[in-house]
Parts: C-alpha cells; sequence; structure tokens
C-alpha cells in the first residue's frame, strides 16, 4: 500500500510539473541522446499552433524558415556529436502565418557514467530585438551615407564648413581644405597659417574680423580673396554664427563657399551694365521703370540727363510733369492718367522746358507688365530726338521755299489747297483754285488716268501711294512731265501731293539719248567689238561688229544663257580655263581692268584670236555699275607670234646644236675659279656682273649661270646695248604702247617682258646712255618699269647678268655711268680672263674648233701640226677666243690637207688694246691704216649702207651690229658717205 501510495505521488507530481511546463510562457522542448525531440510544451503548440505528433523527432523543421533550415540542423548535429550546449537563432512559422526570430538553447542531462541521457531546451522570442538590431543597422548605414553625401554636396557645391573657438580653428571639413588648395590629411590652419593664405590686399580686413570675433559675439558675412599654392586666386565667402553660454563665446561655427565664378559673373554685369549705361548716353535713350500704383519711378542716368536732374533726387511724377513745357503739360498729364487707370501701353511724343530756357523734344514710350508678385509695373524709354526735330524743321522749310509743287485734294478729284510753285508750274492762278475749277483728275491726260486710278486705290488701301512718273495738262494745253507721290491724311478722304517738275530733267535725258544714239552709231562703225554688260553681268549691248562676227542679233544675243563671267558658248576650249582665272571672284566682285587674249568662235565655226579688255565703270560711292568689254582682232598678230616662235625655236635648236656657247671649253686654273663663281651664284637670283675682255666668251658665261640657276626652263634673252639705236633703247629694253611714237600701230613687248620669270643677259651695258641707266635702276631695284607710252607701271621676275669690256668704275669717274646702278649691277663679280691666261687650254680649244668647223667644211682633218700648236700657243691672242675661232675657221676653208696648219703671217703681228676691242676682221689686221680709216673706207664704198649683203659689215667681215658699236664709239658721221 505504501508503494503504491508513493507512485501515486509521483504521478501527481509528474502532472503537476507537466501543468507547469505547459502552462510557462517559454518555449520548452526535450529531445532523446540521438536527436529526437520527444517532447514540446504547450506554449509551443500554440505558436505554431499544430499538435505534437506534428513537431516530434525531425517534423519540427517544417516549421523553420527555409533559409535557416540548413543553418539550424548542422548545428544541432554538431551539438549532438560533440554533447556541447546548442545556441542558434532561426525564424519560426507561427500559427498566423509570420515568422518570427527565436533564440533556440539546448542542453544535455547526463547520468554517473557522464552519458547523456536527455536533452532540454527552450526558445525565446527575440523578434523585436532583432528588428532593433536591423533599425541599428540601417541607421548606421543612414548616417555614414548622409555623412558621405554631405561631404559629396560640398564637394560638389564647393561649400566647406568650419569651427573656431578663441584658441583657433579646431575642425575644417574636407572640403574646405580643398577649397584653399590644402591635404585634408592635415589638421586644420593656425590662425597665422590661416592668414597667410588669404590674398595680401585682403589680408588685414581678415585680421581684424578674427580679432574682433573675440571681442564680440555677432554673426558675420564676409567674401574675401585666397591664393593658392598653385598661385590660384578665389574668391571666398564666410558666414559664421557664434555658439555662445551665458554672453560668454564658447565657439563659431560656419560655412565657406567658394563664390569665385559668381563674383566673376557679377563682374561682367557690372560691366556690361557700364555699356549699357554708355550706349544709353551714345543714342540719348534713358530708361525707367514706374508703378502707378505706389507711384514708385525709378531712373536710368542717361534719364537723368535727358531731364536734367540731379541723380540724388528721387524722380516722381509730379518732377515729370514740371519739366514737361507748359503748352504740353495738359496732354502729358492726360497720358499719365490714362496709363495709370487702364494699364495700357502708351507712346507720347512732347516738349521739356528746361530752367535755363531751352527746349527738348522728347518721345516717351511705355510698355505694361506684372511683376513676381501680380502687380502692374512700366517699363519704358525716352529718348531724346531733338535733333530729329531739328532736321524735321528744316525739311518743312525746304518743302515752304517753293522747290516742290504741293498740292491737297480729296478722293473725289477736286483739289482743295495748292501751294503756289505748283499754280506756277500748270500755268493757273488762286482765284482758279478757289473758284473750285481744278481738278487732279482734269488735269491728268485721258490715257494717263488709269494710272492715277490705281494710285487712289493703293492710297486707300495702305495710306500711302509709290511716286511715279506721269504728266499733268497746262493751262495752255501743254503737257509738263513731273513726278509724283503722297498719302491720305488721317480723315482718309483728303490728301497730300507733292509734284516735282521733270522738264528740265527729260530734257537733259532726251539729249543723253541722242547723244547715246551717236555713240553706238560711233561704236558701230567701230572695227573693235563692244559689249556692255551690267553690275549683275546681265548682257545689255554689242556693237553691230560684235553681233556680225557672232552672227546673231541683239536681241538673241541678250537672250544668250549665262553670261560673260561663265566663257564657254564662244571661247576655245583650249582658251576656257584661262578665261575662268580671268574671270575670277576677285576680278568681279573689285571692278578691276584687265584683260585677256582668247580664240573667239565666229559665225562660220572658226575661231580668231582676240584681245578682250575689261573697264569698270563705278559711281562716285565706289559701287559697280557696268562692265564694257572691247575686243580686239589679233589673229594676224598671233600668227606671225607663232610662226616667229616656230622659227625662234627651230633657230634655238640649231644654236644648241652648232653654237659654241654650249658649253664651256677649257681646264685651266683661271677658267675653273671662273667655274667654281658659276657654281656659288647660279642657284641665287643676284645679278651678276661679267667683265672682261672682248671675245672671252661673257655671254657663255651668262648662259652658263642661266642654265644652273631655278630659271633654267624659263626664258634666256641676250641683249647686245650697243646694237640699239639711242631713240628705240627704251621701246626695245621695256616695250611701248600702240600710238607711243610714229610707227608703234600696235603694243609691242620689251625684252624685260619676254624675259619674265627667266633671265635677261645686257651685253654691252656700259653703252647705254644716261636716261636709260636710270630706268634701268628702277628695273633692277623694283622689278617694276612703264612701258614707253604707258601709265601703269609692269612687275617683271627677272634676274639680271649684264657684261661689258669697259672700266666701269672709270666711267663713274668721268660721268658716263651711274654709281648706283654700278652698285646695284656689281652684286656678284665675276671677270673672265683672257686667253693669254689660259695658255692650258689653246691645245683644248683647238681641237674643238677644228671638229667643229671641219664637220661644218665636210672635211677629214686627221691631225694638228705641231709646229702649229707652238705657234698658237705662243701667240698673246689680244682678240681671245674669237680671234682664235676666226683663224682656225679661216685655215680649215683655205687647208686642203688632211693636216691642220696655220699661216705664221696671219697671227704674227700683235694687235694692239684698242684695236682687239674694235673687234675687227683678220682682214683689218693686214692693214697698217688705223680703225677709223678703215671703217671709213668701207662706209665710202658702200656709200654709208652698214647691213646687207653690200653693206660695210659684209665688205669687213663682221657682224653689223660690232659695226654699228665702233662707229658710234669713233663718233663717225655715216651719213656723210650716202652721197659722196
Amino acid at each position: 500500500m505504501a508503494s503504491n501510495g508513493d507512485g501515486a505521488a509521483r504521478r501527481a507530481q509528474t502532472s503537476d510539473l507537466q501543468l507547469l511546463v505547459d502552462s510557462a510562457p517559454s518555449l520548452i522542448h526535450t529531445g532523446k541522446p540521438d536527436g529526437y525531440l520527444d517532447f514540446f510544451n504547450q506554449t509551443w503548440l500554440r505558436y505554431v499552433g499544430r499538435s505534437l505528433e506534428d513537431l516530434q523527432g525531425w517534423n519540427w523543421t517544417a516549421f523553420i524558415h527555409p533559409e535557416d533550415v540548413e543553418g539550424i540542423v548542422e548545428k544541432w548535429r554538431a551539438s549532438l556529436a560533440s554533447g556541447e550546449p546548442f545556441l542558434h537563432e532561426a525564424r519560426v512559422l507561427r500559427a498566423n502565418g509570420e515568422y518570427r526570430w527565436m533564440l533556440h538553447h539546448k542542453v544535455a542531462v547526463r547520468d554517473g557514467r557522464g552519458q547523456i541521457v536527455k536533452w532540454y531546451g527552450s526558445s525565446i522570442d527575440i523578434e523585436d530585438r532583432k528588428r532593433a538590431e536591423e533599425q541599428l543597422r540601417r541607421s548606421t548605414l543612414e548616417l555614414q551615407r548622409s555623412e558621405f553625401y554631405l561631404g559629396e554636396g560640398q564637394r560638389l557645391a564647393h561649400m566647406g564648413s568650419w569651427a573656431f573657438d578663441p584658441a583657433g580653428f579646431d575642425y575644417w571639413s574636407p572640403e574646405l581644405f580643398r577649397m584653399h588648395g590644402l591635404d585634408p590629411a592635415h589638421k586644420p590652419p593656425a590662425v597665422q597659417e590661416y592668414l597667410d593664405c588669404v590674398h595680401p590686399q585682403d589680408r588685414d580686413y581678415m585680421a581684424n574680423l578674427v580679432k574682433g570675433l573675440a571681442a564680440k559675439a555677432s554673426p558675420f558675412d564676409a567674401t574675401k580673396r585666397i591664393v593658392r599654392p598653385n598661385g590660384e586666386v578665389r574668391y571666398i565667402r564666410c558666414v559664421g554664427v557664434p555658439a555662445a553660454q551665458n554672453d560668454s563665446l564658447k565657439k563659431y561655427i560656419g560655412s565657406a563657399i567658394d563664390v569665385t565664378e559668381h563674383e566673376l559673373v557679377t563682374q561682367e554685369l557690372r560691366r556690361r551694365e557700364a555699356y549699357l549705361a554708355e550706349a544709353q548716353r551714345l543714342s540719348h535713350t534713358g530708361s525707367f521703370g514706374w508703378r502707378p500704383d505706389v507711384g514708385e519711378l525709378v531712373w536710368s542716368d542717361e534719364t537723368y540727363r535727358i531731364f536734367e536732374y540731379d541723380s540724388t533726387v528721387k524722380p516722381t511724377i509730379d518732377s515729370v510733369a514740371q519739366r514737361a513745357h507748359p503748352q504740353d503739360r495738359a496732354l502729358v498729364q492726360q497720358v499719365i492718367d490714362r496709363a495709370s487707370h487702364t494699364g495700357t501701353d502708351f507712346e507720347h511724343e512732347y516738349r521739356l522746358l528746361l530752367p535755363d530756357g531751352r527746349v527738348k523734344h522728347v518721345i516717351t514710350i511705355g510698355h505694361a507688365v506684372q511683376n513676381a508678385s501680380g502687380d502692374r509695373e512700366f517699363i519704358g524709354a525716352v529718348t531724346d530726338i531733338t535733333e530729329r526735330k531739328t532736321t524735321e524743321d528744316k525739311i518743312r522749310r525746304l518743302v515752304e521755299a517753293g522747290i516742290l509743287g504741293i498740292f491737297i485734294a480729296n478722293v473725289e478729284g477736286q483739289i482743295v489747297e495748292a501751294n503756289q510753285p505748283f499754280l506756277q508750274m500748270l500755268q493757273y492762278g488762286r482765284h482758279d483754285l478757289v473758284s473750285g475749277r481744278l481738278r487732279w483728275t482734269d488735269l491728268t491726260p485721258a490715257e494717263l488716268r488709269e494710272r492715277d486710278e490705281r494710285a487712289l486705290a493703293e492710297a486707300l488701301a495702305t495710306g500711302v501711294f509709290q511716286p511715279h512718273e506721269k504728266e499733268f495738262i497746262r493751262k495752255d494745253g501743254s503737257r509738263v512731265p513731273v513726278l509724283i507721290g503722297g498719302a491720305l491724311f488721317e480723315s482718309a478722304n483728303e490728301g497730300v501731293v507733292f509734284v516735282l517738275d521733270l522738264s528740265e530733267q527729260k530734257r537733259a535725258e532726251e539729249k543723253i539719248r541722242e547723244q547715246e544714239m551717236e555713240f553706238r552709231q560711233m561704236l558701230d562703225l567701230s572695227p573693235q567689238q563692244v559689249t556692255v554688260y551690267g553690275p549683275n553681268r546681265e548682257r545689255l549691248y554689242a556693237n553691230r561688229s560684235t553681233l556680225e562676227y557672232l552672227g546673231m542679233s541683239l536681241d538673241e544675243w541678250r537672250q544668250l544663257p549665262g553670261n560673260i563671267f561663265r566663257p564657254g558658248w564662244f571661247i576655245h576650249p583650249d582658251d576656257q580655263e584661262k578665261a575662268a582665272r580671268a574671270y575670277s571672284d576677285s576680278n568681279r566682285s573689285s571692278g578691276v581692268a584687265y584683260e585677256s587674249e582668247l580664240r573667239v568662235r565666229g559665225a562660220g565655226g572658226n575661231y580668231r584670236w582676240f584681245v578682250v579688255r575689261f573697264n569698270a565703270l563705278h559711281d562716285e560711292k565706289g559701287r559697280l555699275k557696268r562692265w564694257y568689254l572691247a575686243s580686239t582682232d589679233i589673229d594676224e598678230r598671233k600668227r606671225a607670234e607663232e610662226k616667229l616662235q616656230q622659227e625662234n625655236v627651230a633657230l634655238r635648236e640649231e644654236i644648241d646644236k652648232a653654237s659654241m656657247f654650249e658649253e664651256i671649253v677649257g681646264t685651266s686654273r683661271p677658267l675653273k675659279a671662273v667655274l667654281s663663281r658659276i657654281a656659288k651664284v647660279a642657284p641665287t637670283d643676284s645679278t651678276v656682273l661679267i667683265t672682261g675682255e672682248t671675245g672671252t666668251g661673257k655671254e657663255l658665261i651668262a648662259r652658263a649661270v642661266h642654265k644652273r640657276s631655278q630659271r633654267s626652263g624659263r626664258p634666256f634673252v641676250s641683249v647686245n646695248c650697243a646694237a640699239l639705236p639711242p631713240t628705240l633703247v627704251s621701246s626695245e629694253l621695256f616695250g611701248h604702247e600702240k600710238g607711243a611714237f610714229t610707227g608703234a600701230t600696235q603694243r609691242r613687248l620689251g625684252r624685260f617682258e619676254m624675259a619674265d620669270g627667266g633671265t635677261i643677259f645686257l651685253d654691252e651695258v656700259g653703252e647705254l646712255l644716261p636716261d636709260t641707266q636710270a630706268a634701268l635702276l628702277r628695273v633692277v631695284q623694283e622689278r617694276e618699269f612703264e612701258r614707253v607710252g604707258g601709265g601703269q607701271p609692269v612687275h617683271v621676275d627677272v634676274r639680271v647678268i649684264a657684261a661689258t669690256n669697259r672700266d666701269l668704275n672709270a666711267a663713274v669717274a668721268n660721268g658716263t655711268f651711274r654709281q648706283d646702278l654700278l652698285y646695284r649691277l656689281n652684286v656678284f663679280p665675276i671677270e673672265m680672263p683672257p686667253l693669254r691666261e689660259r695658255k692650258d687650254d689653246i691645245l683644248i680649244l683647238v681641237e674643238y674648233f677644228v671638229q667643229r668647223y671641219s664637220n661644218r667644211a665636210g672635211r677629214n682633218i686627221r691631225s694638228i701640226d705641231q709646229k702649229t700648236l707652238d705657234l698658237l700657243q705662243s701667240y698673246d691672242w689680244p682678240g681671245n677666243i674669237r680671234e682664235l675661232q676666226n683663224v682656225i675657221e679661216r685655215s680649215i676653208i683655205l687647208s686642203s690637207a688632211d693636216v691642220f696648219s696655220v699661216d705664221e703671217w696671219w697671227i704674227s703681228k700683235r694687235t694692239s688694246p684698242q684695236a682687239s676691242r674694235a673687234e675687227t676682221s683678220p682682214a683689218l689686221n693686214l692693214e697698217p691704216r688705223s680703225e677709223r680709216e678703215i671703217i671709213e673706207a668701207a662706209l665710202a664704198g658702200t656709200r654709208g649702207r652698214v647691213s646687207g649683203p653690200s653693206g660695210a659689215a659684209a665688205k669687213l667681215r663682221i657682224p653689223p651690229s660690232t659695226l654699228e658699236t665702233r662707229i658710234k664709239a669713233l663718233k663717225i658721221d655715216k651719213r656723210r658717205f650716202k652721197f659722196a
């Protein structure tokens, strides 16, 4: 019985324990050693809303959040294996379907042997704690984000923050460091370090401000300049407020913002305001703002100047009315009152009476707007129009002076008023006007009334009718041409008409037409082809020669598409590109006269050469009015030039093959020195002066300089100055215009123009006369000259090479040669050595000339006699290479053997230096007479004739140009032999 009683007691105790566990608010559960959970108290079951069977074993995992199952199971198995207490957080599904965080805790119960016999556990709801932790985490992140945004905002806004206490700065934001160009990793600067960053001109101001902060705790707002370490200047605005306790300063807290861009914009605005004020001053236009509701009036500086009030006086509507002229004051007040009450735009013209009695005319324009507060205000301008009014008054006086006829008429045709000039113009009196008999419709011829009706319709539609020409019938029945224009009055029933008498103009125009007809007849009779074009290149006129050549009428020519500035219809295809360059935009727009040589197709389809001269006509303002084109037929001249050019080409080819000047022959030291100087000067454009005795080959040297220069592909023009007649030297060198002198039937290009882009060789330059020397100096110095008879300078690009056998320094001394010209020519001197100083070259020269002349004579010279070589090398050759050439040529002609030899007596007598300069033939050396006697004897035998087959030059076997030079040098009058 006792045992039964003990068992009952235990069962009762167990039942009480079960009841206690089920009634506990904690979620309690137990488990077996293998992890099988065999018990969950009622609190657990109510929490999940399930029975014990639904949770026992491992079924409880179905109520764990899917994301937490793996973790809690892994942790539970680890505790089962180690026997360590189990502690883990996981979310549990409540009966209402909500997951809540719970802290799960299990501990093991062991027997006396230490074996686990049971697991006891509990679960505590930690949802609120978890949420608090999450909120704390979010708050922390939000705080960090706010700090980031604040720092980034300060960086983007160029704004920093700071804290300042009596000891100095204790905080600078990173952006404030960057604004000052300092490293944010450093500590805030001391006060003196900060002041060192301030611009020197603002430093004292900021130092006093910092001192004042400690003395008086008050807010401040200051802008100053700082200088960054790299020297850049920035504008910084600082705003600070005190943080004080019991009137004791504890700290200043503030911000700083980089306002550099704002400050620069402000300065720009101030500058623009200054520009606007200056523009108003120059245009005499002031601006104003007016608020009628409060009577506020704002003026610009120019408005003050127009009304002549002191700028310190506050403007009012009364001050405006006081300045108004007494006769206009009432009307001004009406405009002000109407604008104030209706709020509509206004425009009013009135006078100002100034204190000194002067009167100004002004016009005021006001525009009504609404400001940001919705209040109405006026913005406007006032302009001083005194000058315009003065001009209008002058015009009115001009009209009253009687220059124009003026009448007032109604739309029915009656003239109701007219000035005296109009009545006199039509031979009527004022009594005719008063009687009402004058009607403008009756004064107009019947055939012109339709035009008057159109003018009246135009006036009724627009208020004005455009000026036009017509005729009025005078009282005597004659007609007077007039120009009329007019406008209707505001009533639209009457209007004013201005009449200008065109009688004198018409007579002048008729005279001009007659003159024009006469001029056209003259143009039609002209052999030149003349065409006229308008300013827009429209076709206006072509004379008869042009139309006959083209084979069309004037109307057909005018209707051709395109214009002269777009060639292609009549221009030869090969000349179209040249024509397009000539008709360039620059020539068309500038209206510069120019000319071009072109081939133009005629009516028969054949092309002929024309020189087309373009001349522009401008009005008094320089605007282009007409293009006049004159075309001259130069076809025959061009064909002659082409033929001459072909002959020149053939002649040049022959010269290149046969002339001794094709190449320089010799290897002596003096000649090599000359060649070295040629190689140095040839690539340049420097002027060269070649000196040396006659016959040394000076022209050969000039050609060598040309061929080795950059101008080798351009012309080489050789001129013997001594051979040119004195009266024609300028024409030969510089060309002449048509009509420049008797016989100048057309323009002729001079030698300098022929050599443009190339080289001109002036041989015997010492023979030029003084006036020609002056012209030559201009060419050499300025690269320009004027043709004989011309007035326009001609620019050329020519290299000048001169040569002479004279002593130019001596010529300068005796006044026959210009010293300045010598300086210009003698930029690079080359002295050609005489043949007697080139003994080493004689053998090579002899072989060269023997081969040359034997080939020309068809002879076969096998060798040269040694005695002849010794003789030639021992001779001094006063005539130099030319004398050697003549001797060899004569020997080839006279010799019949195949061995070249020279008779000793041909060169046994030395020729004096003066005789050598005469360039006489060998025949002259045979006579013991003087050079003058020889030349005079030859002239006497030819009756003064120099050139030609029977001339003295042929008789003496020397070139005619050489003989002319010697005749001139010896001052022989060849005319006296003509009738001897």
